[in-house]
Order: C-alpha cells, then structure tokens, then sequence
C-alpha cells in the first residue's frame, strides 16, 4: 500500500510538472514570443499595457486556461464512460457524446439564445447521446464491440443533424466550421468562466467518487453483490461525464481522442495504485492538449493549425493500434 501511495504521488508531481511546462510554453510562444522572465514581469503587475502585456491578458492567457478546461475535462469524460461502459476504446469524440454536444450548442445558436447558454445545452446534448447509447446498449444486450459500433453510428447521425439545421440556416456554417476542427483561437471568453466552473465542480465530484468507479469495473454482478445500485451510480456517472464533455465542447468544438489517449497512457503508466486515476487523467489531459495547442499555433508559422486537427493525425494511429490490440475493447488492460 506504501509503495502503491509512494507512486501515486510521483505522477502527480511528474504531471503537475507536465502541465506546468506546457503552460509555460503555451504562454511564451506564438506570432510572437514573450520571454518567460516578462510573463513573470506581467503576472506580478510589474509591465504596463505594452502589447507583450497586451496580447498575453487578452490573447495567451484565456487560450491556455480553455486548452487547461477542455483537456482535463475530456480526459475525465473518456475515462469515466470507458468505466460505464466497460469499454476502453469509448471516448467522448468517438461514440457520439461530443457530437450530441455540438448539435446542441448549434440548435441554441439557431435558436438566438446567447452564447453564455451554450455550456448548458452543450451538456444536454452530451447527456442525451449517452443516455441514449447507454440505455440502448443495455436494451438490447449489446457486447462490447457491439456499444462501440452503436456509438459511432450515432456519432455519425448527430453529425448529420448538425450538418441538416446549416443547411437551412447557413449563417451558422462559420460555427459549423469551427466545431468541427476543434480551433482553441475561436474560443469565446465570454463562455470560459461559466464553463471553467461546471467543470470543475464536476471533476471535484468525481474525484471523490473513484471508489464507485473502481466498483463498476468489477462488472454488473460483482458491484451488485457489493450493494451498489447500480443502474443510479451508473446514470450519476454519465451525467457527470456528459457535463464536462459539454463544457469542453461548447468551448472548442470538437476536439476527438484527448479522452481516448490521455486514459490509456495514464492507465500504464499508474498500474494498480488506486485512488489518483482521475486526478491523473485530469493533470494530463490538461497538459497534453495545452501543449498540442501550442504546436498547433507554432510549427506551421506563420500558419496555425486547428489542434483538433492535430489531435486526430495523432488519434486515429493510437486508436487503430488499440482496436487491434484489445480486440474492439472486450481485451482487458493488463496493466
């Protein structure tokens, strides 16, 4: 138990490190460079309005605090629905939760709701996606790689739902456009606050709640015979999942395989120890898509790239090689 704890504590201080060198770079690099002895400069209140301090209050800063939002909360979001659904290959962007998400925030802008209502309908269209898959898997008896192909079904449906209210409202394509390659530079300040704190009053919640995830991974019988009741943690879960998925969405579209990735690489490199797999997950996912973001912006330059773009060159190898390995998700982790 010591040794399990003693190693839980170096990957959270391995990714506290992570994410506090990607934030680092995320701030200092871009169009143009900012020392990190200026960025110290204008954190203490030391620098004027210069345009360093200019573009790093109103340019780097809330891009960094929207890839730290949206990468924690889709790492979560993916490995609490692997947990759900006893699958380790389901992932937000995959099996249609981000895409519910979407058609939501698209339908409130149909609608002329304001934008600080998109991280609501964002999370009731990921909570509805979910639901339905969830529901619906268990309906029927679906296996494994038989929910997995049901997601991306629906995935592809939600998309063209989305892709049916542009049609009759084609003003609305330039948001189509940005939700469908995950851009960080068309993220809204005015969305970040209201979706920052959802977030993070879910991940609080369910970094209390790692005792029940790890209970549902003993399959349906062995947590019933524990006493869990299982179908209300269940739905619990999935509304907490759906929640944070919204947030990110309603933030920076659609940004595929961060809750894919994140997961499986903080699932071998934790082993067994319990407890610090979420909070893992959330350090990570944080830092890895900060520092996407941040290559994005800067190896194409003067070009910047869209990172959900970046993400699914990096994505689509890790999920091919996955989809091998564990045979469509029924293989268990070994590590």
């Amino acid at each position: 138990m010591k040794n399990s704890r003693r190693s839980s504590g170096r990957l959270l201080l391995l990714g506290g490190l992570f994410l506090l060198a990607s934030c680092l770079l995320s701030l200092a690099l871009g169009s143009s460079r900012i020392p990190l002895s200026q960025i110290l400069r204008i954190l203490t209140g030391g620098e004027g309005e210069g345009a360093d301090a200019l573009i790093f209050r109103h340019v780097r800063l809330p891009r960094t605090l929207g890839c730290l939002v949206c990468g924690a909360a889709l790492s979560v979001s993916g490995a609490v629905i692997q947990g759900v659904l006893a699958n380790r290959l389901a992932a937000p962007g995959i099996i249609g939760v981000n895409a519910g998400a979407a058609l939501a925030v698209t339908l409130c802008a149909a609608a002329g709701f304001s934008s600080l209502w998109a991280p609501l309908w964002a999370f009731a269209g990921a909570f509805a996606a979910v639901l339905t898959l969830a529901l619906g898997a268990r309906a029927w008896g679906a296996s494994r790689g038989t929910v997995l192909l049901m997601g991306v079904a629906l995935n592809s449906l939600l998309n063209a739902l989305s892709d049916t209210v542009i049609t009759f409202r084609p003003e609305l394509a330039a948001l189509r456009h940005d939700f469908k390659v995950g851009d960080l530079a068309a993220l809204r300040p005015a969305t970040l606050l209201p979706a920052g704190l959802l977030a993070a009053v879910a991940l609080l919640i369910l970094f209390t709640l790692y005792n029940e995830l790890d209970l549902l991974n003993l399959g349906e019988e062995g947590a019933r015979a524990l006493g869990m009741d299982t179908l209300r943690v269940r739905l619990m879960f999935l509304f907490l999942a759906a929640l944070l998925a919204g947030c990110a969405v309603s933030l920076a579209g659609l940004l595929s395989f961060v809750g894919l990735i994140v997961p499986h690489t903080v699932r071998r490199l934790k082993g067994r120890s319990p407890g610090s797999f979420l909070p893992l997950c959330a350090l990570f996912g944080a830092g890895f898509l900060t520092l996407c973001d941040t290559l994005a912006r800067t190896l194409f330059s003067p070009y910047e790239l869209p990172a959900g773009i970046l993400m699914a060159y990096l994505g689509v190898p890790f999920f091919l090689f996955l989809l091998v390995r564990t045979k469509g998700g029924h293989a268990r982790d070994r590590a």
